[in-house]
């Protein structure tokens, strides 16, 4: 989202559990696109509240799962602002080979950026 869109948009990452690290197919998938994921750690909503940020001030919430989807909707139920579900495949634990996992994950980071896009209307021009 930050490398499409730049400023124009507040963006936070939440996971469904906040000691995850960012999976190592995760990272390659994205580096490929010049996406830096490696120092990246899912932050629960719990944490984001603790670190100030407050959920108000959020207009979206999207959740990639019907898990984050349940929990967005718990979280955020007090608040005024909307909870979208983009379902994407879940690579994790597709493909034998390295190859083969990289492509899934490939396959995902491509839905979401396809998703974006859709929800979003074309990138920032370079420059």
């Amino acid at each position: 989202m930050k490398q499409l869109y730049g400023q124009r948009a507040y963006v936070q990452s939440a996971g469904v559990k906040n000691d995850m690290e960012i999976d190592g197919f995760a990272i390659a998938a994205c580096k490929e696109l010049g996406i830096e994921l490696s120092r990246h750690r899912s932050r629960s909503f719990e944490e984001m509240q603790q670190w100030g940020d407050d959920l108000s001030g959020f207009d979206l919430v999207v959740a990639l799962s019907p898990a984050s989807q349940r929990q967005a909707l718990e979280f955020t139920r007090f608040f005024h602002l909307d909870v979208e579900y983009w379902p994407v495949m879940d690579p994790t634990g597709i493909g034998e080979t390295r190859e083969a996992k990289l492509a899934a994950y490939r396959q995902t980071r491509d839905q979401i950026r396809a998703r974006m896009i859709e929800r979003f209307g074309p990138p920032e021009a370079d420059g």
